[in-house]
């Protein structure tokens, strides 16, 4: 039969861990609120850039003389695997799900004789991937200092990714983060960020521009701040994830500690109860022999 002190202690033990999950998910559903305004307010501009990126694109595809970061290196040897993760865990399977697709990638690019080269952006991504692909690793951002992200951050990552593109340590970047669809829904998503793709918008909705000075000049300048705009809006997106995934396990996490709370409780109770029969017995048994 169970102690009852340590029956006792469990269950103190347990109520405590309650009350730092439910804290957790009350912080988390804070934070969540404004972090899924800023991934919802980046989207419309975000897809107004495409769009207009798209148009200018679909004009120089191909043709001579067309930017290196939308024409690519002529080459497809060497990838580079941006893995944005978070900076904490306790969020679910939020973090598992970016590495388990990064690392499909990458097993089916190394299957092909392509040579991968990672960048993560968070720790919790670079800790699970470290175990086996540490001898790719060429950098790692951390962000666990940034409250809230910002432009510059995003600015900063896509330089750096640019610069070793210009100097030509791989050939085709790839970003991978969760989009956020509901707080129980985010999406792993990878998307190609050298050579640039945009998604041109159709039907009759679909805007005719008209450029000045010239296609080319405003394709090299703007080039550079799409991919920044790309690599934000997958920052935004990831924050709203973690945030939902974070509430949501915070949310399990405390019905769960409610419900072994309640079985230990009866646990305790039924031994408290055979507890105290055996010292009635042992009472009325010492009676009877007197």
């Amino acid at each position: 039969m169970p102690n009852l002190k340590d029956l006792k202690t469990r269950i103190e033990s347990v109520k405590n861990t309650r009350k730092i999950t439910k804290a957790m998910q009350m912080v988390s559903a804070a934070k969540l609120r404004r972090a899924q305004e800023a991934a919802e307010a980046g989207r419309p501009y975000a897809d107004r850039m495409n769009a207009v990126m798209a148009n200018l694109a679909g004009a120089s595809a191909g043709a001579e003389g067309a930017p290196k970061l939308l024409a690519g290196s002529g080459d497809d040897k060497v990838h580079l695997l941006v893995v944005a993760t978070a900076e904490r865990g306790l969020c679910g399977g939020f973090n598992s799900s970016i590495v388990k697709l990064a690392r499909a990638k990458a097993a089916e690019l190394l299957a092909a004789g392509k040579t991968v080269k990672m960048l993560t952006v968070g720790k919790k991504g670079r800790e699970q991937l470290k175990r086996e692909y540490e001898d790719i690793m060429i950098d790692h951002v951390d962000l666990s200092d940034v409250k809230r992200i910002g432009y510059v951050n995003a600015q900063s990552i896509a330089k750096d990714v640019v610069d070793r593109f210009n100097a030509g340590e791989f050939d085709v970047a790839t970003i991978f983060y969760n989009k956020f669809e509901s707080v129980m829904s985010q999406v792993p998503t990878e998307l190609q960020l050298i050579p640039a793709k945009f998604e041109a918008e159709t039907g009759a909705e679909a805007p005719f521009y008209e450029y000045e000075p010239g296609e080319d000049e405003i394709l090299a300048d703007l080039l550079p701040r799409a991919l920044s705009t790309q690599v934000f809006t997958a920052l935004l997106e990831n924050g709203a994830s973690e945030q939902g995934a974070r509430m949501s396990a915070m949310d399990n996490a405390t019905r769960n500690a409610g419900e072994m709370i309640d079985k230990l409780t009866i646990v305790y109770n039924r031994s408290r109860q055979a507890a105290i029969t055996n010292e009635l017995i042992e009472i009325i048994s010492g009676a009877e022999a007197l």
